[in-house]
């Protein structure tokens, strides 16, 4: 049977019709003079690599970035030269609170721990900001309601970086398949992680280096004997300082299937798993996890295993969702439809690429060169957002849904796989103080736990 290729509805494409809408979006607001003044707050691999898409996109004057460590921040304050118009290196700061203050940018890039994502977001729309946060949103579900709170109360926009639901190939799947019902009716989604992405080292506790101001690094969250410095992997895989692979990139992968089937909160959260192979190092997050996410007639169901072969080579990490006549599989690389009815041909979504339109992205270090149209879309949707007074696709709200559901299925592994159900709009876990308890991690003493009520 042959396999209809994407580029087949390449002509009236919805994902081509949004490249061409977004056009010069970013490049004129029409009632401001000058580049937008961006900040940088976490200037490591993933903060950067937003920082650039963002300046490919729009006419953009990095004023300042901010990082403890005093190596990687210079070294990508050289780098920012080289890619703004000005040529000039911006203001580097080790405080992020200085750079708000001294700088005063209209728009922040948050790349730094999750464990930080809430207190630098929340002041920098005290600041005036608009922010655009990566994933997960928060280690806790209150910082993600007051995260919330802040963006409405002054009136800024947030975008979060699950940026998939602005990747071309599956906004053309969407588009294509679910919208037109192709999968009739969709009763189950399986969502799935395989990387061996958990770092499970024993390095030995040494001396911080006088470039690395590893309390400030820490922050709200406990302060873990020194080991190394802890970017990149290193510190993901601590639940101090995260929510693990679930909170990592189960993220992704749910927020993409409810934006798909316009899903919001599920009624109930069960997951179970924990260290079951991977025991030998320091690690302390699951290397084993299934989560269950139930809507009405429909279960999305989670699982990852950093250890043994993938489920599907094709797809190690992605979606799959399941209709009664037929099956939309998607990751960042691919999505293939496969209709029940074997007289009806198959659909294959191919990944777009920009290397002749963005040469530079060949040369940028460590780029994911398959996610960056999608963040260079993801960017132009946020300025867009602000432009019109409107809500980005991947609103805080949204990104906090996705986010506070897989830090429910953490909280449910820990507490045996016990069912919960979130009520947003009283905060709690129906009918389990245990785990309502469970919805606010503790501060580290000379930080403030942000509330919504408070912001």
């Amino acid at each position: 049977m042959n396999t209809l290729n994407r580029r087949d509805f390449l002509k009236g494409s919805s994902a081509l019709a949004t490249l061409a809408s977004f056009g010069l979006l970013g490049m004129d607001f029409k009632d401001r003079e000058g580049p937008l003044q961006v900040a940088l707050i976490g200037a490591g691999w993933y903060g950067k690599s937003d920082l650039f898409r963002l300046i490919q996109v729009a006419d953009v004057e990095v004023v300042g970035l901010c990082d403890p460590d005093k190596n990687m921040l210079k070294a990508a304050g050289d780098m920012v030269a080289t890619r703004q118009k000005s040529g000039k290196v911006p203001a580097l700061y080790e405080d992020y609170k200085e750079l708000l203050a001294k700088e005063k940018p209209e728009y922040v890039i948050i790349g730094s721990p999750d464990h930080w994502h809430a207190l630098m977001c929340i002041d920098a729309l005290k600041a005036g900001a608009h922010v655009y946060v990566q994933k997960p949103i928060s280690v806790d579900v209150i910082e993600g309601e007051a995260m919330i709170a802040a963006a409405r109360k002054y009136n800024k926009k947030v975008q979060v970086g699950t940026q998939r639901k602005s990747t071309p190939h599956l906004i053309d799947a969407k588009e294509q398949i679910i919208d037109t019902g192709k999968l009739g009716k969709i009763s189950h989604v399986e969502i799935c992680c395989y990387f061996h992405m958990r770092a499970n080292g024993n390095p030995p506790v040494e001396p911080v280096p006088e470039f690395f101001n590893y309390d400030l690094w820490t922050g709200p969250a406990p302060l873990r004997p020194y080991d190394g410095i802890p970017h990149r992997r290193w510190w993901r895989t601590f639940i101090e300082y995260g929510n693990g692979i679930t909170g990592d990139m189960c993220v992704h992968m749910l927020d993409t299937v409810r934006w798909m089937l316009d899903l919001g909160w599920p009624t109930q959260i069960t997951s179970t798993g924990g260290i079951y192979v991977q025991k030998d190092g320091k690690s302390n997050i699951s290397d084993t996890q299934s989560a269950i996410f139930e809507y009405p007639e429909l279960n999305v169901v989670w699982q990852h295993r950093t250890w043994g072969n993938p489920d599907d080579a094709n797809y190690p990490w992605a979606f799959k969702i399941f209709g009664d006549k037929g099956m939309l599989a998607g990751s960042t690389m691919q999505a293939d439809y496969t209709p029940l009815d074997k007289d009806e041909k198959p659909i294959h979504f191919d990944c777009l690429f920009e290397r002749e339109k963005y040469p530079e992205d060949v040369t940028e270090p460590d780029i994911e060169l398959n996610a960056a149209p999608a963040t260079r879309l993801h960017m132009q949707d946020w300025l867009k957002a602000i432009g019109n007074d409107t809500l980005p696709i991947a609103d805080i709200e949204e990104g906090h849904i996705s986010t506070a559901s897989c830090i429910l299925a953490n909280i449910s592994m820990d507490l045996g796989g016990r069912a919960l159900k979130y009520d947003p709009k009283t905060m709690t876990v129906i009918g389990d103080k245990e785990a309502t308890g469970r919805l606010r991690r503790p501060y580290r003493k000379g930080y403030t736990h942000p509330e919504p009520t408070k912001v």
